[in-house]
């Protein structure tokens, strides 16, 4: 049985008559509404948009026929009648999030009630800023969005992380494909016909991270993204910070160390260069040629290689040395946490991203070094913890941007 396509005029941004119009923006604000408090009776949402119970039974039916609410059983009374509780519809329209790593994609759908519903790992993919890599990026996105029969599911949105500077209100990367004047994300949003919507990767997997993760009631956040570079996202008062341009979180080009080491930016000393994915290889590497021995050689693949997942591998299976570097990555970070613990004075620090999953071996001596360098005072409330999502706090931070671009 094919399920009921809905009614989704209420989400595209046009002028209409002035009764459309404002059947149109009561109807989002309900939506909205029950987004944001769950599921509500006639009776509240009427209170709330200071409407009518008439004019509110109109619009909660109209909206039941588009099939973006629907009924969730009786509230409980001690007596009369029990009125009927409403809801969002979890199947009335989905969300695409793709996280680009360096050498996979990650893909996650998302229903309209924020459950991730379909994940799909470490799709192979080279990141590199070549027509062939987005031509290849654009076809593994239709490729998963046709896993989707349109007769059964909407999808009305695609939240797309990208590493490097990103522009997230114009959609345009400065980082990657960005040899052409049009915006990224419309070059997507033509290519895959669903609206696209560009954000930096780490700050799309702290958004992940803050709303489905382990936060309580912590209002003032910051998420560490380790991966081959260093990120960063920060939550002040329970809200994102974006920074003027867009840019903030750059915790990898904190020009930290005195060394020689050429960062990706283009100048040395930057704490990416010592505490990063990209710092975690060149040291393997440098150790392997002096003599050191690793499981993580033994796989037949020359050694310039080697990647990320090797060295965590093997770290996960007791290689001394792969421990023995992530434990001096860790302390490098520390330094950098450091810094971020004396400035923001936050409440949780939360280490994400791909070296996350190497658990104690990087946060311990983070801490170590954290307890060392910042103020006593301003560490004793601040709590250091790895990531509760791992790989899907990406996918997640993805879905809900393309939702809340969508929704709001």
């Amino acid at each position: 049985m094919k399920k009921k396509k809905g009614n989704f005029d209420i989400f595209k941004d046009y002028v209409a008559s002035g009764v459309v119009q404002k059947n149109r923006f009561l109807k989002r604000a309900i939506i909205k509404y029950l987004d944001a408090n769950g599921n509500c009776t006639i009776t509240e949402l009427s209170k709330e948009l200071s409407i009518s119970i008439p004019k509110t039974t109109g619009l909660i039916n109209e909206l039941m026929q588009d099939a973006l609410i629907q009924e969730q059983g009786k509230l409980d009374s001690t007596g009369g009648r029990r009125a009927n509780m409403y809801g969002l519809a979890p199947d009335s329209c989905y969300f695409v999030g793709v996280d680009i790593k360096k050498y996979y994609i990650n893909f996650g759908l998302m229903d309209f009630n924020k459950q991730l519903i379909n994940q799909k790992d470490k799709v192979p993919f080279i990141l590199e800023n070549t027509q062939e890599s987005l031509n290849k990026l654009i076809h593994l996105i239709n490729e998963y969005v046709k896993e989707f029969n349109p007769n059964f599911y909407s999808i009305l949105g695609i939240g797309l992380n990208l590493t490097g500077r990103i522009n997230n209100k114009t959609g345009q990367s400065y980082s990657f494909y960005h040899f052409q004047e049009e915006p990224l994300s419309e070059i997507i949003a033509n290519k895959v016909g669903i609206p696209t919507f560009l954000e930096n990767d780490s700050r799309a997997m702290a958004f992940g991270e803050f709303y489905c993760g382990d936060l309580t009631s912590e209002k003032n956040v910051i998420f560490i993204n380790m991966d081959y570079g260093l990120g960063l996202g920060i939550m002040i008062d329970g809200k994102v910070y974006y920074g003027k341009s867009g840019f903030s979180g750059e915790l990898g080009h904190i020009p930290i160390f005195e060394n020689e080491v050429i960062c990706h930016c283009g100048k040395k000393g930057c704490l990416e260069t010592e505490a990063s994915g990209y710092a975690l290889i060149r040291k393997f590497i440098e150790r392997i040629k002096k003599g050191s021995s690793s499981s993580a050689t033994k796989k037949n693949k020359p050694l310039e290689s080697i990647t990320l997942i090797d060295i965590i591998e093997a770290a996960k299976n007791e290689d001394m040395l792969s421990i023995e570097l992530l434990a001096e990555i860790g302390e490098k970070l520390g330094r950098g946490l450091s810094v971020l613990i004396n400035i923001f004075n936050p409440e949780l620090l939360i280490i994400g991203g791909t070296l996350s999953e190497t658990g104690d071996y990087i946060r311990l001596p983070a801490r170590s070094v954290v307890n060392k360098f910042s103020l006593s005072l301003v560490n004793n409330d601040t709590v250091l913890k790895t990531s509760k999502l791992g790989e899907k706090a990406g996918v997640i931070g993805g879905c809900l941007i393309a939702r809340n671009k969508v929704i709001y």
